[in-house]
């Protein structure tokens, strides 16, 4: 059974920082290219950051400059450091894992609530 599990969101104030985490099991995350998607109340789910199993990053406009998303294969991990944050980055966080070798193959996670406000 594959499942990935997020942790690390929670209430920052604008400016502030936070790390999430994504934790696979039931797969060897080396071969798939691993997101961070986010989903805002009443809008849809919009990319946030890729890391491709080489470790190329590729980037929403909004985040660039402050998002950082990088993976450890070793504890089968992706991270997302986040600075800076903005009101606008409030959203339920959710990693993506797709298969290098088939698009078709593709996990989510359940999802982490990161709220910014004062």
């Amino acid at each position: 059974q594959v499942r990935l599990v997020e942790s690390g969101g929670g209430l920052v104030q604008p400016g502030g920082s936070l790390r999430l985490s994504c934790t696979a099991s039931g797969i060897d995350v080396s071969i798939y290219n691993l997101g961070w998607y986010r989903q805002a109340p009443g809008k849809q789910r919009e990319l946030v950051a890729v890391i491709t199993r080489r470790g190329a990053t590729t980037y929403a406009d909004p985040v660039k400059g402050r998002f950082t998303i990088s993976r450890d294969n070793a504890k089968n991990t992706v991270y997302l450091q986040m600075n800076n944050l903005i009101p606008e980055d409030t959203a339920v966080y959710y990693c993506n894992a797709e298969a290098a070798y088939n698009s078709h193959v593709n996990y989510w996670g359940q999802g982490t609530q990161v709220t910014v406000s004062s």
